[in-house]
């Protein structure tokens, strides 16, 4: 028995759980958040269009930027162009699940994996994105390293518009309702790192990317 197993289980004692009344404890459970009422929350307009202009005024106020295209095609394109612009390496680390993409006609060198402190550039998608705050939602999984949207000093996030939600809440319950139950690891992710501990002085880049730069995939 391992250290895990046996705080879990003495858990499971103290709550008088069994595995002949685990099945309906987690029905329970389920039913509980399903029917949970939320708390006061802003009201944010769920319509496709104000979700993404609100996702883009947000994303900028958060020290992030964002180019707008049609399809997930054209994304190698704006990822290089994005780069050149702003004298960045034409080469990154990517999610796997990305690698079908066609980024060596874009003219960016890109090796699907996870990101080591070498990687200068990680391109990541996103599970969804938060309108109301501008946030970035990215659930950990094979395929979807979360290294890649922390180590590199550039992150590049691919968003369609279809994944944008109105708030966190809305959030939680797409990754309830698709993923069955939640990773092992979900980052939150509201433009560069930063922080004000000296001097009160805003400072990007203190433990993180210095840059965010969102692709909205506009017809997606």
């Amino acid at each position: 028995m391992t250290t895990r197993d046996d705080i879990l289980g003495r858990v499971r004692a103290r709550l008088n759980r069994t595995d002949a009344n685990a099945a309906t404890g987690r029905i329970a459970i389920d039913t509980l958040l399903v029917a949970r009422p939320q708390g006061p929350r802003p009201q944010v307009d769920p319509e496709k269009s104000a979700l993404v202009a609100r996702l883009i005024e947000k994303s900028l106020a958060q020290s992030s930027t964002v180019d707008r295209v049609a399809t997930l095609a054209e994304a190698p394109a704006a990822v290089a162009k994005y780069l050149r612009d702003n004298s960045l390496p034409l080469q990154a680390v990517i999610w796997p699940q990305m690698g079908q993409l066609d980024w060596l006609a874009a003219g960016v060198a890109v090796a699907a994996r996870g990101a080591v402190d070498a990687d200068l550039v990680g391109i990541t998608g996103c599970f969804c994105a938060i309108a109301e705050t501008g946030t970035l939602m990215l659930c950990g999984a094979p395929d979807a390293p979360a290294s890649v949207s922390l180590l590199p000093e550039t992150h590049i996030a691919i968003v369609p518009a279809s994944r944008i939600v109105p708030g966190m809440e809305d959030g939680f319950a797409l990754a309830r309702a698709e993923l069955g139950q939640l990773p092992r690891a979900i980052n939150f992710i509201s433009g560069p790192s930063r922080t004000g501990d000296i001097e009160q002085t805003i400072v990007l880049g203190a433990h993180g990317p210095y840059r965010v730069h969102l692709i909205l995939l506009e017809g997606q």
